[in-house]
């Protein structure tokens, strides 16, 4: 008859494993260790915008005769309550178009898909909770409509203005199309996008009647604003120049206002989304901002 082991030293072999899942009971799981980490910012490529003639980015005639070319990325926000895409882009279907598209004169790239370059995240457009635009324009809205299982964050006051029998130019009421089937939140002022101030959308409307900008506060970079089209370079920030696109000068001025007072007061690092070179200042892809 065989010989059963001590009871002992069966616990003593046991004790190196009972250890180990003591200690991993204390250790903070992978999604409390996000929670920590806080608000993850990825600057994504959604193409860039070649004009022969800058005129319409000043009403005092600065750029008028000048070429120029416009950065037109997209934001991906990762938070530990679910993923925000603050603004969509030029459409993929552009990038099929080594040579670009025409628009009215103006020159359209993109050089790699927005859905291509999610995939690098293992991301595809139904993995997004939450899509949120700067304004209507056709460069901030070219994806929309890949985003259908998305809860989209819309701005009443620019939806009207977009579906409008005369939408200011640069609208495509086609882009936004996926708005009458999807879930939406509708806003009007600010809003908390997470709950937890990290996340927040600001009204600034004159560019568009409802254009808004993007205020992010990460655990190392500190406060980042992402100022949609309320510039369009770094120019005309500092010298508080006028879109002769805008609908609303004296609107775009005070949102100025209001946005550069938030920036002195939270000392943020200020994004001009369509500056080329605002836009290379960031991570690079897929490396990010927290």
């Amino acid at each position: 008859m065989s010989k059963m082991p001590a009871v002992p030293r069966i616990l003593s072999s046991l004790r190196p494993f009972a250890y180990f899942l003591a200690l991993a009971s204390l250790l903070p799981s992978a999604h409390a260790a996000n929670d920590a980490a806080g608000p993850r910012l990825y600057a994504i490529d959604c193409g860039r915008i070649v004009f022969k003639d800058m005129a319409m980015f000043s009403d005092t005639g600065d750029y008028d005769g000048k070429p120029g070319t416009l950065a037109d990325p997209c934001f991906l926000i990762q938070h530990a309550q679910g993923t925000l895409l603050w603004d969509t882009g030029l459409g993929d279907k552009i990038a099929a178009s080594r040579g670009g598209v025409d628009f009215n004169g103006i020159r359209l790239y993109v050089d790699t898909s927005l859905q291509d370059q999610l995939k690098t995240l293992n991301l595809k457009p139904d993995d997004i909770n939450y899509v949120a635009f700067s304004h209507f324009h056709l460069d901030h809205t070219g994806n929309a409509n890949l985003f259908t299982h998305s809860t989209w964050i819309i701005n009443k006051i620019e939806l009207d203005a977009a579906l409008s029998p005369a939408p200011s130019f640069g609208t495509d009421k086609s882009l936004i199309s996926a708005y009458e089937h999807v879930k939406t939140q509708t806003i009007e002022g600010d809003y908390d996008v997470f709950g937890d101030g990290s996340v927040r959308i600001l009204k600034a409307p004159g560019h568009t009647p409802g254009h808004q900008v993007l205020v992010l506060t990460l655990k190392h970079a500190g406060t980042v604003l992402l100022t949609g089209d309320l510039y369009h370079t770094r120019e005309n920030r500092r010298l508080r120049r006028v879109g002769t696109m805008n609908t609303e000068r004296a609107d775009t001025l005070a949102s100025m206002d209001r946005v550069e007072h938030i920036v002195s007061n939270t000392h943020a690092r200020v994004i001009v989304q369509h500056s080329s070179e605002d836009f290379r200042s960031l991570p690079k892809f897929p490396r990010y901002l927290d």
